[in-house]
């Protein structure tokens, strides 16, 4: 008899046993393939792990599953096998862990394939330039179609706000052509543009990368604008002359689009980007383009890790250290660390690149395990900024600016030249208080404050995504003397505004991005060189190459200086760096100023002076002290219910049952139960136990016991728990 062992999306951490179903093409059950099944009251699609020829069940209670689905797993089995490994380190659920690996269109049950085989593109030399100025709808569409050199579908075109009706008018004008969909990889020349000459430094750091035809993690520790990018695209050259496939991971969506326009105007060969902006269709296409080796350059963000390559030649993570390439919720593994694993199986160098290397990688290099290549300098001209610390105690503030900033921002901006003033607070301002009576607007959900907002008029907590309007009178004491307290980008932008009404001011943030295509627009402006001042949060520090910024200004450079997270003293230092990296990138010297209560803090005075290198060192001797990570290992375990204290109490119990019933590994511990930093979020009241060692095997013995002890307790019904292992944070 022959039972289909199945990995099923469910809380559940086991897999499930079913018959083949009626009429079954024995040569269909492969390994990897969907399976249509029932579940309960449901249907879902499952994973076929394993075919056995016995079950702990009887036959009779095994149900037939509904229908094979693939002729052939979408997943390669090397993938299919890493999937299954992150399930098991990071103690999540084996069925909804292979969910995650797979685009949601293949998760809901569609078919394997491209569902569009006829699609459009802009004609050979066509530019909106032959357009009538007033035809709108029509230079929209051309734009799109100018986007997407590979050709677009028309649903692909209407979820983008296209309008698919002005395709005949573009094609009668010569503007527009449609094709049918080419399966085979187009033969043509590699480059577009000839590579940029390298220095010493970058030549070395590429000859050395390139050395690695088979595993290799190489750390490539390089200074803002010392030109890891270009190294970045030479590598790749040479994989692609190879006839093989790239992988190029970033953090942020925000940055895609600039990775991807990056890369289309040096190479000629066919480029995808995989991130969550697209469409499950777009998604899907361009997936399978990977897969079938047709993409030969993918560029995404965290999820595309598991993004199959019919020939895999590279594997690069840029801004390694970012803390978004660890999931925060669901799936919390870890894209960086499952990049190295997949780079062991396919045999392939990975390169980890940052300005600011997280401490982990950091520590790798140091002891061996990574190759670690460095570059010191800038590349062309430009030197590397040169630093400031404002003392700001008893200093009058106009709306956060002192008075020489003012005047350095001033100055540059009479000598033609840009300014980027760097707050990491959305909104108006951090909160809303009553002059009156003290009464502080905050989210009845979170422990937080609800920001408020001017454009439009609300309060918004950015926890839980919370709104409200904004009240006219305290809710304590009925005053009207109702005031912003502190300063959010928009505060920031509405005061350069007034202080220098002849310059645009350019505000980057969450909300001012939100429209499609924001971040591009407000990247051509600032392109064009003309003075204007940038202010901004950190989505302005990541990876963006302003050529006409001279003076980054940092307005609160003590934020992170004296947080509880073990990790927020790194996190401060690389957000430092990191912004001020954006100053004087070309041939215009550059200079920060940071605005600073802690002049003489000495973080601060090392990064200002030695560098992140130097901070790097002293804070990695105090983990080590501190047995801290990299030094150990840990896990939380994390906890919440609606009912106040009911998470504390149920981790406390759980602990005392697990010391009762368990002797824990040697070298693993406990701490807490104790409430989470934030301790209400979004209506729920949290807890967390710290479970860390510095053996990770006897650790994961240990989160192994206690995931089957939590599944077998009734009272972890009640309450919502999850593993977090190699937590990004503690909050």
């Amino acid at each position: 008899m022959t039972i289909l062992r199945l990995a099923i999306p469910s809380p559940l951490r086991r897999l499930f046993d079913y018959l083949p179903p009626a009429g079954c093409n024995p040569t269909q059950l492969q390994p990897g393939v969907r399976v249509l099944a029932p579940f309960g009251k449901r249907e879902v699609i499952g994973i076929l792990m394993e075919i056995t020829d016995q079950s702990e069940f009887e036959l009779s209670r095994l149900k037939p599953a509904r229908s094979i689905l693939d002729t052939e797993p979408p997943l390669p089995r090397h993938l299919l096998k890493l999937a299954r490994w992150a399930a098991s380190y990071y103690q999540h659920p084996e069925g909804d862990a292979l969910q995650q690996a797979l685009p949601v269109l293949l998760r809901k049950g569609q078919p394997c394939e491209y569902q569009h085989e006829t699609l459009w593109r802009a004609a050979e030399g066509a530019s909106i330039a032959q357009l009538k100025a007033n035809a709108h709808r029509q230079i929209a569409l051309l734009q799109l179609l100018l986007e997407h050199p590979q050709g677009i579908s028309t649903d692909a075109l209407r979820a983008e706000g296209g309008q698919v009706s002005n395709l005949s008018t573009l094609q009668e004008k010569g503007l527009a052509e449609s094709f049918q969909r080419c399966h085979k990889t187009p033969t043509s020349q590699i480059l577009h543009e000839a590579p940029l000459p390298l220095n010493p430094e970058q030549a070395s750091c590429l000859q050395q990368i390139n050395a690695e035809q088979a595993f290799s993690i190489n750390l490539l520790e390089g200074i803002t604008g010392s030109g890891k990018t270009e190294v970045y695209l030479q590598a790749i050259e040479q994989r692609l002359n190879a006839g093989l496939q790239a992988l190029v991971l970033v953090p942020e969506i925000g940055l895609t689009p600039q990775t991807v326009n990056r890369f289309k105007q040096r190479f000629s060969v066919p480029i995808v980007a995989l991130h969550s902006n697209m469409t499950d269709r777009q998604r899907l296409d361009a997936w399978l383009q990977a897969r079938e080796g047709i993409a030969r350059i993918v560029i995404g963000t965290r999820s595309a890790i598991f993004t199959p390559l019919q020939k895999p030649g590279i594997i690069i993570i840029d801004e390694e250290h970012d803390p978004s390439f660890k999931q925060q919720d669901g799936f919390r593994y870890s894209a960086r660390d499952l990049a190295a694993m997949r780079a062991r199986d396919e045999q392939i160098p990975l390169v980890l690149g940052s300005a600011t290397p997280s401490l982990e990688t950091l520590h790798n290099a140091i002891e061996g395990r990574y190759h670690w290549l460095r570059i010191t300098q800038r590349a062309g001209n430009s030197a590397p900024p040169r630093f400031e610390l404002l003392d700001i105690r008893q200093i009058p503030l106009q709306e956060g600016l002192s008075p020489a900033l003012v005047s350095a921002i001033r100055q540059h901006l009479e000598s033609g030249t840009q300014v980027l003033v760097f707050l990491n607070r959305r909104g108006f301002s951090p909160t809303l208080s009553c002059h009156d009576c003290g009464w502080i607007a905050d989210c009845t959900r979170c422990d937080a404050h609800m920001t408020l907002h001017q454009n439009p008029p609300h309060l918004h907590c950015h926890h839980c995504d919370k709104q409200s309007g904004i009240p006219l009178h305290c809710q304590e004491c009925g005053s009207d003397q109702l005031q912003p307290v502190g300063v959010g980008t928009e505060r920031s932008e509405q005061a350069l505004q007034q202080l220098f009404p002849d310059f645009p001011v350019i505000r980057v943030d969450r909300d001012s991005t939100q429209r499609k295509h924001a971040m591009q627009e407000i990247m051509h402006q600032v392109n064009s060189g003309d003075p204007c001042i940038l202010v901004g949060t950190q989505m302005l520090a990541k990876g963006h190459h302003f050529p006409k910024v001279t003076l980054v200004a940092i307005l609160n450079a003590d934020s992170g200086l004296f947080s509880a997270d073990f990790r927020g003293m790194e996190r401060t230092a690389q957000l430092i760096l990191q912004v001020a990296g954006r100053a004087g990138r070309a041939d215009h010297p550059g200079t920060v100023m940071m605005q600073t209560y802690h002049a003489d803090h000495p973080i601060l005075q090392t990064l200002v002076e030695q560098g992140y290198s130097a901070f790097a060192l002293v804070e990695l001797n105090n983990r080590k002290a501190a047995q801290l990570p990299p030094y150990s290992h840990y896990a939380l375990l994390r906890a919440e219910t609606s009912q106040k204290g009911r998470a504390e109490a149920f981790l406390g119990a759980i602990r005392q049952q697990l010391e009762d019933d368990l002797l824990l590994p040697p070298g693993a511990h406990w701490i807490g139960p104790f409430p989470s930093p934030m301790e209400k979020r979004a209506g729920m009241h949290r807890a967390q136990l710290m479970i860390y060692g510095q053996n990770r095997k006897a650790l994961h013995q240990l989160l192994a016991s206690l995931c089957w002890y939590l599944e077998q307790n009734p009272e972890s019904r009640k309450v919502r728990w999850s593993i977090d292992v190699d937590p990004a944070d503690t909050f």
